[in-house]
């Protein structure tokens, strides 16, 4: 399955880049993975839109509905199977733009708690990380 995670920025913080390399390095073990950092200058609709192209949005929003692991888990079943390519979008520190929030095929929340920027990109790529362990059947998840 083809994952494509966007964020606006990147993680600058020591313990958050090592984070983040290290679930994106496991998730490429289950997935083809692309990664676009947008920048703050380019944190907009249009830009964001176009990182995104023809795959299924997923919009993190605060106020979208949430998933456990099996329901994510489920979820990236279910995509793998429609052949389409999954962009997961970060926005900046206000979010993302509506006009991407409208266009989403997706709304999802990973908490109703506000995280740093940086720890919210490792807790993406940690959750995707653990859901596909979760469809291999292996114990990680426990």
């Amino acid at each position: 399955m083809k994952i494509h995670i966007v964020t606006v920025g990147s993680p600058k913080l020591a313990y958050a880049t090592l984070g983040w390399e290290e679930y994106i390095k496991r998730l490429k073990h289950y997935h083809d993975v692309r990664i676009t950092h947008i920048s703050d200058k380019q944190n907009d609709a249009t830009h964001l839109l176009e990182a995104a192209k023809t795959a299924h949005l997923v919009a993190l929003v605060i106020d979208g509905p949430q998933m456990n692991s099996e329901q994510l888990a489920t979820f990236l079943e279910k995509k793998a199977y429609e052949a389409r390519e999954v962009c997961f979008m970060i926005g900046g520190p206000d979010g993302l733009p509506e006009a991407v929030i409208k266009q989403a095929d997706t709304l999802w929340s990973m908490s109703k708690l506000t995280f740093p920027h940086d720890l919210a990109m490792v807790i993406l790529a940690e959750t995707l990380y653990r859901s596909s362990t979760i469809n291999d059947g292996l114990p990680y998840h426990h």
